[in-house]
């Protein structure tokens, strides 16, 4: 089974925050895990692909770039977007379909926006799903801290499903790249 890491957002100044945003939720732990996860990827032979938000940091520059901190393989494949859905007019679906993948494991940022999205979406789009449980952050809202947002979006998003494909949530710790969905069909 072909597979893809795909890492929403992951950009220095949504992670590191800026003069209107704080940093999102436990940083510097969602880093480690990133290339944690990358790695993990690697070893799986999966695609590696970016989606960068063309929103963040007015879509230039250092603040634009993948986090300093993420180790990105040169095999890696970017897709810009500008609305919250990473399939939305980027050549993602394509690159996929193009390339076979048929199962997506998801991290990134914001939880409750881009992440959320991206999920729910993918499984639209014909792709089994595991969505990294620790692997996903936030700077919260005025109702939900950080915390609570990604413990909610872990709940509502583990066995979310659209008939033929659904969403499992893991931790890095776990055999990601090893998916298990068939055995709950």
């Amino acid at each position: 089974m072909k597979q893809a890491l795909v890492i929403i957002d992951a950009q220095q100044e949504l992670i590191e925050g800026n003069q209107d945003e704080q940093a999102v939720y436990r940083k510097d732990e969602l880093l480690k895990t990133i290339n944690a996860v990358i790695q993990k990827a690697t070893e799986a032979e999966a695609h590696i692909i970016f989606v960068r938000d063309r929103d963040v940091a007015g879509g230039e520059g250092k603040g634009f770039q993948v986090h300093q901190a993420i180790q990105v393989p040169t095999t890696a494949v970017y897709f810009d977007k500008l609305a919250t859905n990473a399939f939305y007019k980027t050549g993602l679906l394509d690159y996929l379909q193009a390339n076979e993948v048929e199962h997506l494991v998801m991290m990134g940022c914001k939880t409750e926006h881009c992440v959320d999205t991206a999920v729910r979406a993918a499984t639209i789009q014909g792709f089994d799903v595991t969505l990294v449980g620790d692997g996903h952050s936030t700077n919260g809202s005025q109702y939900l801290s950080p915390e609570d947002t990604v413990a909610h979006h872990n709940d509502i998003l583990h066995g979310h499903y659209n008939v033929d494909h659904f969403s499992l949530v893991r931790n890095a710790d776990e055999a990601l790249f090893e998916p298990t969905h068939h055995s709950y069909r």
